[in-house]
């Protein structure tokens, strides 16, 4: 029986390009330990053109998404957000909250763009083993003695 996943908010101002990354990544990489959604503080009217087309060229696919205000998720439970925004998050938040330093890549470069893109990813896939190794504490445990972690 494996555990439920966590539920994980990722937050930034606009909703175009950070956290919509980091949902998209976590859905691709993660969908075993979370159920991610983003949010931003003032959402953008769409996700910016080259967030598409740096997730495209990671094969994920944007066309779909669009930003939602932080209102739009708040009456949702979950157990940890991730907050990328630099600002401080309403309190109502029932939630662990981390802090991510990424810089805004809304007004970079294409390359910049997917630089940004990268440490996203970098990130997200460093939440994921985190949630797979607690998910698996327990299951360890569970094997006695003869268990060594190396």
């Amino acid at each position: 029986m494996s555990a439920e996943p966590k539920r994980v908010l990722f937050v930034c101002i606009g909703n175009s390009c950070r956290s919509q990354m980091a949902e998209a990544f976590a859905r691709a990489y993660g969908s075993d330990v979370m159920v991610p959604a983003s949010a931003g503080l003032a959402p953008a009217s769409h996700i910016a053109s080259d967030t598409m087309e740096a997730m495209h060229a990671k094969s994920l696919d944007l066309r779909d998404h669009f930003p939602k205000h932080l209102r739009h998720v708040s009456r949702a439970q979950f157990d940890l957000v991730v907050n990328m925004s630099g600002m401080q998050l309403p309190s109502e938040l029932n939630a662990r909250v981390v802090e991510w330093d990424v810089p805004d890549p809304v007004m970079m470069d294409y390359e910049e763009h997917c630089d940004v893109r990268d440490l996203i990813e970098r990130k997200v896939m460093q939440l994921v083993l985190e949630l797979r190794r607690e998910q698996a504490e327990p299951k360890l445990k569970g094997l006695g003695s003869g268990w060594t972690k190396e």
